[in-house]
């Protein structure tokens, strides 16, 4: 099966030069052939992830790129804002591969018994460099799909359920007992709202748009919250008060979201109290960013005492704080419901050409919920 490989393939690269400029292109790679318990994946399937397009883009306004090169190896490029050169020092001058996770078939596999066994097989990765046509990988790293699960199906196995899956883990690990969550009518969103039916964990989700509401009641949400409502905050007390909900992840990151949650909470905690204190509640409230969709500086307005938090929370460190085991708990209940409770959807499917036209990143660039694209390397060859 490797002497029918080809010797080189296309990867999707980005590099930030020392003059300042982004540039993506499709480049030629070698294809190597696996050894010991190494596999090779043909790439069939890739999402494009909120989490990608840090990498990807580098901060860059792809409202000024300009795209040229040929057909087969487009090649992209955007001036950086100025003063982006200091952010970006670790990684100017080196061309690095882009795409979280992705599915494919194993093609090829080294010596190793554990190797050999998963040739044909159909399996997730999650080790970066997934916009590609292959990928070599370790047989321990691949997530092998159930029979009869696609690429499509397991392209998004990692990034969303597993945030998800973190997300309830962390609400128990820090003594919560229920979750706000924004831009909820994602598929991450989704995936939230049926965990926590599942589990019966109260949750409050999040949205922009009546159409997100219906999206979100129509597979079982009880309270959501429009935020361009006129009686959002009216609507988001209620909400938190009913659920006693002191835990937030936000998607957002920028604008006042996250401070109108944590009045919210002191609003909630607030009515129960006792005893009136100028401190404010000892109720304490949380809220982590996680995500960048609105990139304007995050606005707290200090109107909810003093027990509170706000902070950072990224996948990886969680799942390198609960360890390998409880990990590959987490792995396996997600490939065995990749097709209900952890299953996706794609509103785009594009080639790695695609990747770089200008009628398809500027869509993808505006990460609009319920917007979702799936990079299709197979579509090129």
């Amino acid at each position: 099966m490797t002497d029918a490989l080809p010797n080189t393939s296309r990867e999707l690269r980005s590099l930030v030069t020392e003059q300042g400029t982004l540039r993506l292109s499709l480049e030629d790679v070698p294809v190597p052939a696996p050894t010991s318990s190494q596999v090779l994946v043909r790439v069939e399937a890739a999402p494009i992830n909120p989490s990608d397009l840090g990498l990807l883009l580098a901060g860059a306004d792809m409202a000024s790129a300009t795209v040229g090169g040929t057909s087969e190896h487009p090649v992209v490029t955007v001036p950086l804002a100025e003063g982006a050169l200091r952010a970006l020092s670790g990684r100017v001058g080196k061309s690095m591969p882009a795409g979280n996770e992705g599915a494919g078939t194993i093609v090829a596999a080294g010596a190793a018994p554990e190797a050999q066994a998963l040739l044909g097989r159909t399996v997730a990765i999650a080790g970066g460099a997934m916009y590609a046509e292959y990928r070599t990988t370790d047989a321990s790293a691949c997530l092998v799909l159930p029979e009869g699960t696609s690429a499509r199906e397991g392209a998004s196995s990692f990034v969303n359920p597993l945030t998800a899956l973190g997300m309830i883990e962390t609400m128990r690990r820090e003594g919560h007992s229920a979750i706000v969550h924004t831009a909820a009518a994602s598929n991450l969103g989704q995936m939230l709202v049926k965990l926590c039916l599942e589990e019966d964990i109260p949750l409050v989700n999040i949205v922009r748009k009546p159409e997100q509401e219906a999206l979100l009641r129509s597979i079982g949400a009880t309270y959501v919250c429009n935020s361009a409502s006129p009686s959002f905050m009216t609507d988001l007390i209620a909400a938190v008060t009913a659920t006693s909900a002191t835990l937030a992840f936000d998607a957002t990151g920028g604008g006042n979201l996250a401070s109108q949650i944590l009045t919210a909470m002191e609003a909630a905690a607030s009515a129960t109290a006792s005893e009136y204190s100028r401190y404010g509640s000892t109720v304490r409230k949380q809220v982590y960013i996680y995500g960048g969709l609105d990139r304007s500086p995050t606005t707290l307005t200090r109107n909810f005492g003093f027990a509170w938090g706000v902070g950072g929370w990224l996948l990886t460190p969680f799942l390198l704080s609960i360890g390998a085991d409880a990990f590959g708990q987490l792995r396996a209940r997600v490939a065995a419901g990749l097709k209900t409770t952890f299953a996706s959807s794609y509103t785009s499917e594009i080639s790695l050409a695609d990747v770089l036209d200008s009628r398809v990143f500027t869509r993808y660039v505006k990460q609009a919920t319920g917007e979702k694209f799936l990079v299709n390397p197979s579509l090129d060859r």
